[in-house]
């Protein structure tokens, strides 16, 4: 992407949901490079640029959203490293979700399913293993391409009303569209709804996962504030949201991958589309707590900062004492983390299962990226878990890590050693 026409970055000064100009600055975090942006030895002497991490509220629909969007062809479709197939505890949620979501629904074999930012594949394969056709959707061009060549068909495009058109025109209409951590990523909102709405049977469901903003809240999980994430969602904003499109909520569950997140469950306004009492009572707990409350989300960018004090001084006293410490996983969430808590230069590698990371650098911070097999090689003391929404499941895939000695930091919602 060296374009010199393409615009880096706008800053949005109308809310995503709902257009409205009354948007308040709630939080401010360090800017950072793309979070996802990892770099080779050659390009270290390259300047990354960095864009500002700033969540706004929207003071008539109560949408909280990042007021400056990065252009997505920047963040996307350079050589993008993110695959959902290499975390066996995501595989696993996606395999459970298309039981699910096929029982719920009745979707047979022959049924056209579309998935919106399909990413490797992950999730559609597991609807072609029960017949159904599938269809996915998503610009990571490299991604994509693996996705086809392993058998799901994947158009390498962003989402929108005529990708829609084309695809109906093409294959029918769908009785699932589906979504994984996609919506949260799109600035144009609207036009993805219309192509959603233009691609359903009458019968059929979109169902879209997204993270939760309670779940954010509560825990202090500030680091899933990134440039690909432009939405943190909460269910109150979306009930009107949807209705411009002639659709409405039916149902919310909440769902752990992620560090907690929201299955919403969607369809076309009719009688047979009935909304179960799981949407009333996320919007009494989200009122309960205040999330849209612009004087509660200001003290919450000061909880943060407590949470930041106390990391700090744990990894500064083991470092002074002359201990090693490494991190573990290099998600995008990572960057945001050592960036805002300035802990640059307290990691002695990074690893991570994902080989696309691997034997690149992190960005704004270039931490080598390695295999998990060096903690067994270099063996450090501490092991500081940066994709600590998986874990309890890291430290039990390396429990002869702990075994020899080694100890686990975990960063949030409180930062503690587990030995």
């Amino acid at each position: 992407m060296n374009n010199p026409a393409i615009q880096d970055s706008y800053d949005r000064k109308t809310c995503r949901l709902c257009a409205s100009k009354k948007l308040d600055l709630v939080v401010k975090l360090t800017s950072t490079p793309p979070g996802n942006h990892f770099r080779t030895k050659e390009q270290l002497d390259e300047v990354q640029k960095c864009y500002p991490l700033e969540l706004r509220l929207c003071l008539d629909c109560r949408h909280i959203q990042l007021g400056d969007v990065v252009n997505p062809e920047i963040l996307y479709q350079e050589d993008y490293s993110y695959v959902s197939g290499t975390s066996p505890v995501f595989v696993e949620h996606l395999r459970e979700y298309a039981e699910s979501v096929t029982e719920r629904f009745a979707i047979l074999p022959g049924d056209l399913v579309i998935d919106i930012g399909s990413n490797d594949g992950t999730a559609l394969r597991f609807f072609q293993e029960k017949g159904c056709r599938v269809v996915g959707v998503d610009p990571a061009e490299n991604i994509a391409q693996l996705a086809t060549e392993n058998g799901i068909e994947t158009i390498p495009r962003f989402f929108g009303l005529g990708i829609a058109e084309e695809i109906r025109e093409r294959f029918g209409a769908a009785k699932l569209v589906t979504s994984h951590n996609a919506c949260a990523h799109i600035d144009d909102l609207d036009e993805v709804i219309s192509g959603v709405h233009h691609l359903l049977a009458d019968d059929g469901h979109f169902v879209f996962e997204v993270g939760y903003f309670v779940d954010v809240f509560q825990n202090v999980w500030f680091d899933t504030v990134y440039h690909e994430h432009l939405d943190y969602h909460t269910v109150k904003p979306l009930i009107p949201f949807f209705t411009k499109f002639d659709m409405r909520v039916l149902g919310v569950e909440r769902v752990k991958p992620q560090g907690g997140s929201i299955r919403v469950i969607t369809g076309k306004t009719s009688e047979l589309m009935e909304q179960d009492e799981s949407v009333a009572d996320l919007v009494r707990i989200e009122e309960e707590l205040g999330v849209g409350d612009k004087e509660n989300l200001r003290s919450f960018e000061a909880h943060i900062n407590g949470v930041r004090d106390d990391l700090v001084a744990i990894v500064r006293k083991l470092r002074s004492e002359g201990h090693s410490i490494i991190g573990y996983g290099a998600p995008t969430k990572a960057t945001t983390l050592l960036t805002h808590f300035q802990l640059g230069d307290i990691l002695d590698f990074i690893v991570d299962d994902n080989p696309l990371k691997q034997n690149l650098f992190s960005p704004g911070h270039d931490i080598p990226v390695r295999s998990a097999d060096e903690i067994y090689t270099s063996r450090p003391d501490y092991v500081l878990i940066l994709a600590w929404n998986f874990g309890e499941a890291i430290m039990e895939k390396h429990d002869l890590y702990r075994q020899q000695g080694g100890q686990f930091i975990l960063p949030m919602p409180s930062p503690h050693i587990v030995s």
